[in-house]
């Protein structure tokens, strides 16, 4: 599987654990920045990650800002793309599961590193169900991205 990655100055330490976790477990990690502590604006590194996964050049992103909150708006302006701030492992997998959820945004000033690495890993191995309602559900929030 593809993960495009991305964090602001607030989750680039957190962008480094993660991405080694990624590469150890075999996963394509595309960094898409920021690379260093230097203030940055966490909209450029949330749409990066997002148009990476919209246009197919990865299968799931990973945005980490100070809460996850920004990256996780900033992700969801981006059409094809289903974002959710997940800080605990039910919302990290439940969200792919019923929402199709295709970036998970993470807040480093929120969380530490080990759960961090667990809401990853649930997110990662979740599957979207396919059940009826929740196709039907996923349906109309895409008419939303039509609707822009």
């Amino acid at each position: 599987m593809r993960i495009a990655l991305g964090a602001d100055h607030a989750g680039f330490e957190m962008k480094g654990v993660v991405a080694r976790h990624l590469a150890e477990q075999g996963f394509t990690v595309f960094d898409l920045g920021t690379h260093s502590a230097d203030p940055v604006d966490y909209p450029d590194f949330a749409a990066a990650v997002a148009r990476a996964v919209a246009d197919g050049r990865a299968d799931r992103g990973i945005v980490v800002c100070g809460s996850g909150a920004g990256a996780s708006i900033a992700a969801n302006k981006v059409r094809g793309v289903r974002a959710t701030v997940a800080h605990d492992t039910y919302t990290a997998h439940q969200g792919v599961e019923h929402d199709d959820v295709n970036v998970l945004a993470l807040g480093s000033r929120v969380i530490g590193p080990a759960l961090a690495l667990e809401l990853v890993d649930a997110f990662l191995t979740a599957r979207f169900s396919g059940e009826e309602r929740h196709v039907r559900r996923l349906e109309k929030v895409k008419a939303l991205d039509d609707a822009r």
